[in-house]
């Protein structure tokens, strides 16, 4: 007398997709201008920060304990395709923006030695709405 086990109807995932998602939806205030720079390969990028408020963390704060101002997140974002870099040197200061794309972790050489860094890496960069008056 045997007995076998049904093996499952439904197959395992195999593939670029079932080993983890690196993807990133940002919606911030832009801290300043785009800079385009030119790297030591000859190809060019433009860089902006995006500050995107911080939602408060349940639980944290103490009974009695007064809130404490708001704080934000400033993030770095890379652009290198003509699209997104062309989108990006749009911007302005206080635009709000919307940033699609996916975190990377860029290694570089620096005065005190090998160095990284994290950034968002830009697939889709738009202009939501212009930022507040200026020069304030």
């Amino acid at each position: 007398m045997s007995t076998s086990r049904a093996q499952p109807a439904v197959e395992p995932v195999v593939g670029p997709e079932s080993c983890g998602r690196n993807e990133v939806a940002l919606r911030g205030r832009v801290a300043a201008a785009a800079e385009e720079r030119e790297l030591p390969s000859g190809d060019r990028i433009v860089v902006l920060r995006v500050v995107v408020p911080r939602t408060p963390a349940r639980g944290r704060r103490r009974v009695g304990e007064p809130a404490r101002r708001a704080t934000v997140d400033t993030l770095d974002v890379v652009c290198w395709t003509a699209a997104t870099r062309r989108a990006a040197l749009r911007l302005r200061a206080d635009d709000v923006a919307e940033v699609e794309g996916a975190l990377r972790r860029r290694f570089f050489g620096a005065a005190g030695g090998r160095q990284s860094r994290y950034e968002v890496e830009a697939e889709v960069v738009r202009r939501v709405s212009g930022g507040g008056a200026r020069g304030t």
